[in-house]
């Protein structure tokens, strides 16, 4: 099989390129042609502009001989995470050869993604290398090959120019602003079996699509820090700054609110999409955790490496050392970390009346479950509900398990659990890093 992964939305004649590229190879293989189509979301997390049914007869009709979905991936995981499992989906699949296109050479491609595999991870890859996701599939087709024993063969074809490099961002912005009419220009970067299918589906009044804003806009608007901290790449500060921007009312407001918080481009998409299907992080480690166990994530990607470099940060961070150094002696040292603890005791800043009222809750043999969060003045808090009253307090904790903390509340993925307990210092909380 000839696999090519794609967005095709739509299908315009770089595509077109791609598929011809597999075809050649077909018709001295023998294989298929096979498109691995994304489905709910873009590879960058956004919202399709073209419904798959509709990409999927314009990747036939341009030449492929089959289409298969991908659905589930691109609302919850970046890609650094997602093209391991869909490189492992192609090679399970029988794909020996994959297509793509890039405008930098396959010994380029080769020296930066041998990098990459001897790092181990994925992650971080600079913004100023160019092609830089074909250097990321290249280098992970190489990873893989440790667990089957094999990987695809990949063709690198250039990309397609026409004045200037084929985008399917900018076609779909010039029909747009071309009130929803395909311009001569675009219709010059489009095989007229993607044309014909276009005009059809924007009569319909199914392009372009759209998020479900309505329900964004409700969570963004009345859910509580602590509920926001459920959400998978939601971290402290991003939370803080979508209370402070209350009430959204449109798109651009949601944008500016990330921007202040720091988010990219690519990482606030991936963040409206998971309060859009309401992805949480306890979710998100269970899936995580459940391709680790396949062998399809690099080790230092994996959950407990995070883990780890929170303890190792906060603690090099104690002795007066920068987190940003620490961060890379870590990834540099290939640093082993013994007694990590996955629990953390902390005290209360509690009134007289709400101490009373929570001890005859645990004397009830209740028990009460505080919700994390990090207020706006930065400081890891709980919220407390008893009855129908709650109490809000800030954490007293020693300054390397603060650290520590924080660290795991603003990994955008791992949950953290948290108790109350009885001790002869009064009332504690204790705090669970849920790995798994």
């Amino acid at each position: 099989m000839i696999g090519i992964s794609a967005d095709f939305d739509p299908v315009h004649l770089g595509h077109v390129k791609l598929i011809e590229k597999g075809r050649e190879i077909a018709n001295e293989t023998g294989d298929k042609v096979i498109i691995y189509l994304n489905k709910g979301f873009s590879a960058n997390h956004a919202s399709f502009f073209v419904n798959f049914d509709a990409r999927k007869k314009m990747a036939l009709k341009a030449g492929a001989d089959k289409v298969v979905g991908i659905e589930g991936l691109h609302h919850r995981l970046t890609l650094s995470y997602s093209v391991p499992i869909r490189i492992a989906m192609m090679i399970e699949d029988g794909v020996r050869d994959y297509v793509d296109a890039a405008n930098v050479s396959v010994q380029k491609i080769i020296n930066h993604s041998e990098k990459l595999v001897k790092q181990g991870i994925f992650l971080g890859i600079p913004r100023n290398l160019p092609n830089r996701n074909v250097i990321r599939w290249f280098a992970v087709n190489e990873f893989l090959k440790g667990k089957y024993g094999k990987n695809m063969r990949f063709h690198i074809i250039p990309e397609l120019e026409f004045n200037g490099k084929i985008s399917g961002r900018e076609i779909r912005k010039a029909i747009i602003e071309n009130n929803m009419e395909i311009p001569e220009n675009i219709k010059e970067l489009l095989p007229k079996t993607t044309t014909k299918i276009l005009v059809r589906e924007i009569k319909k009044g199914n392009t372009p699509g759209n998020r479900k804003w309505k329900d964004i806009f409700k969570r963004m608007n009345t859910c509580s820090r602590s509920n926001l901290s459920k959400v998978a790449y939601l971290n402290g500060n991003a939370i803080n700054e979508i209370v402070k921007g209350r009430i959204y009312k449109d798109e651009e407001s949601i944008w500016a609110t990330f921007r202040r918080a720091g988010y990219g481009p690519v990482l606030t998409r991936l963040a409206i999409s998971a309060i859009e299907k309401k992805v949480t992080r306890t979710e998100l480690i269970s899936l995580m955790r459940s391709y680790e166990k396949k062998g399809l994530i690099p080790p230092e990607q994996s959950i407990d490496k995070v883990i780890e470099r929170s303890w190792y940060v906060a603690t090099e961070c104690e002795k007066g050392i920068s987190a940003n150094e620490a961060n890379k002696n870590f990834k540099n040292k290939n640093t082993a970390i013994y007694d990590l603890p996955l629990s953390i005791d902390g005290g209360l800043n509690l009134t007289k009346f709400e101490t009373n009222l929570i001890n005859k809750k645990i004397d009830n043999g209740e028990k009460l479950i505080p919700e994390l969060y990090i207020d706006k003045y930065g400081k890891v808090s709980c919220e407390i509900r008893l009855d129908r009253k709650k109490i809000k307090t800030n954490l007293k904790l020693p300054s390397k398990e603060v650290t520590y903390i924080r660290y795991i509340m603003d990994s955008q993925f791992i949950p953290t659990l948290a108790t109350l307990i009885k001790t002869e210092r009064g009332i504690r909380i204790r705090i669970f890093i849920q790995n798994k």
